[in-house]
C-alpha cells in the first residue's frame, strides 16, 4: 500500500470530493437513470435502493463534509504504562490497511462507505452490484479526481468490475492483501462471501426487526411507532417487520382492528398469527419460517405474546440481532426488555428507523454490524480501526 497519508491529505480529498460530487450532479443522475432503465427485476427494495435522486446527491455531500471535519480516529491511545525497566508502552488506534466493501444496488455507498474508510486511513476496493455499475463508474472517476488533484494515489480507491465467478475466485485467492472485507446486502451475497472469505469479515446483516407492544402502552404513541417505522422506508435493515402484542393489553382488538386499516392506507399486506388470524384485513400465517424473514416490502407480521418474558423469547428465536423495540409507560417492563433482548439496538418507546450512524451521531456509517465482534451496531468513523502496541525504550533487555 501507499505510504499512510496523514490527517491534511485525507480531509483534503474528501473536501475536493465533495466539491466534485456536487459540480458533477447532472452526470451522476444519467448515469443512475440509465442503470434504472436497465433494471428489469421486480425488487422494489432493490429499485429503491439503486435509485438516485437530488435528495441522495445531497446526503452525499453532506456525509463527505461531515467526515472532512471530524476528528482523525488513527494514533489515538487507548492505554499507556510505563514498564518497572523504563520502557513507555502505549495501544493506538491504527487503519485495517485494505478493505473490501461489496454491495448490492445502492451507488451512495461509494461515497460513504468509502469515504468512511478513506478517512480512517484504509485502503478500499470496492465491487458493486452489477445493476449500479454506470452510477458507481461515475462515482468512482470522481474519487480519483479529488485524489490527484491531491498528489495521492489513485490505488487508494478502487473499484473490481468483477461478475459472481470472478469474485468468488477474488475471495479465495485474493490477488493482494486483504485485511477486512464488508458485505452489504441481502443475505445470500452474506453467505457468500462468508463461504468463500479468507480473512475477516463484518457481517452487515439482515434487519428482521420487531416492536413489543406492552401491556401498558401508550397505544396512539404505539400506533404512530409503528406506522413510521414499517411504511417510511421499506428498504432500509431498520424497517420493522414484526408486532407482538401482549394477550392482557387493555382494548387489544380495538387497537389492531385502528392499525389494520392505517397499515392497509399504505397497502400493507398484514400476517397475522392463530390467536389474531381472526382479524378481518389479515392472512393466516401458515409457517414458523416466516417468523424468521425481512421482508423488505410493504409486508407485516403481528402476533400475541403470553407476557413479557414470551415476546423477549421470541425477538431472540426469530429476529435478526439489528433492533427492536418496546412501547411501554413502564420504566422498569422496558429495562428488563432492553437488557435481555439480544440485538444491537434496542429502544424504549421510539421507532426502529433510528438505527443509523448518522443519526446515532457518528457522522455516517459503513455498515450496521449485527456481529458482536469487533463491533456491534452502526460501524462510524471512530471504530473502522484496529489496535497497534508502541513500545518505546532505550537498550532493554528481558
Amino acid at each position: 500500500m501507499s505510504k499512510q497519508l496523514d490527517i491534511t491529505q485525507r480531509n483534503a480529498v474528501l473536501t475536493a470530493m465533495a466539491k466534485h460530487v456536487r459540480e458533477s450532479q447532472a452526470a451522476i443522475l444519467a448515469a443512475n437513470r440509465t442503470d434504472l432503465d436497465s433494471y428489469s427485476g421486480d425488487d422494489i427494495s432493490m429499485r429503491d435502493r439503486l435509485k438516485v435522486d437530488q435528495s441522495k446527491i445531497d446526503d452525499m455531500v453532506l456525509s463527505l463534509v461531515q467526515l472532512s471535519s471530524e476528528p482523525d480516529p488513527l494514533g489515538i491511545e487507548r492505554f499507556g504504562t510505563t514498564h518497572e525497566n523504563g520502557m513507555q508502552i502505549s495501544n493506538k488506534t491504527a487503519p485495517f490497511g485494505t478493505i473490501l466493501i461489496i454491495y448490492e444496488s445502492r451507488p451512495d455507498v461509494t461515497i460513504e462507505a468509502a469515504g468512511i474508510a478513506f478517512k480512517s486511513g484504509n485502503k478500499i476496493l470496492l465491487k458493486g452490484g452489477k445493476e449500479s455499475l454506470n452510477s458507481n463508474l461515475v462515482l468512482v472517476e470522481l474519487w480519483h479526481q479529488a485524489l490527484r488533484e491531491n498528489n495521492c494515489d489513485t490505488n487508494w480507491i478502487n473499484y473490481l468490475q468483477f461478475d459472481r465467478n470472478e469474485t468468488q475466485r477474488f475471495l479465495e485467492k485474493p490477488t493482494q492483501k486483504i485485511d477486512l472485507i464488508v458485505p452489504r446486502g441481502g443475505e445470500q451475497l452474506i453467505a457468500f462471501v462468508k463461504q468463500h472469505a479468507t480473512c475477516p469479515v463484518i457481517v452487515s446483516g439482515r434487519g428482521n426487526n420487531f416492536i413489543y407492544i406492552d401491556s401498558e402502552a401508550d397505544l396512539q404513541m404505539a400506533l404512530d411507532i409503528i406506522i413510521n417505522a414499517k411504511t417510511t422506508k421499506i428498504s432500509a435493515c431498520n424497517a420493522l417487520d414484526k408486532v407482538l402484542v401482549a394477550s392482557d393489553l387493555v382494548r387489544k382488538h380495538q387497537f389492531l382492528k385502528h392499525l389494520i386499516q392505517e397499515l392497509q392506507k399504505s397497502k400493507v399486506e398484514i400476517l397475522a398469527d392463530d390467536a389474531l388470524s381472526s382479524l378481518e384485513g389479515t392472512l393466516p400465517i401458515t409457517n414458523e419460517s416466516i417468523w424468521y424473514e425481512e421482508f423488505l416490502d410493504y409486508k407485516i407480521a403481528i402476533g400475541q405474546a403470553a407476557d413479557l418474558q414470551d415476546a423477549i423469547a421470541k425477538i431472540n428465536r426469530y429476529g435478526g440481532g439489528h433492533s427492536a423495540s418496546i412501547i411501554s409507560a413502564n420504566t422498569d417492563t422496558a429495562n428488563v426488555f432492553m437488557n435481555s433482548v439480544d440485538s444491537a439496538a434496542v429502544y424504549h418507546n421510539a421507532s426502529t428507523r433510528f438505527t443509523d450512524g448518522g443519526q446515532f451521531g457518528l457522522g455516517g456509517e459503513l455498515a450496521i454490524s449485527t456481529d458482536k465482534l469487533h463491533q456491534r451496531g452502526p460501524i462510524g468513523l471512530q471504530h473502522l480501526v484496529t489496535n497497534k502496541w508502541f513500545i518505546k525504550g532505550n537498550g532493554q533487555l528481558r
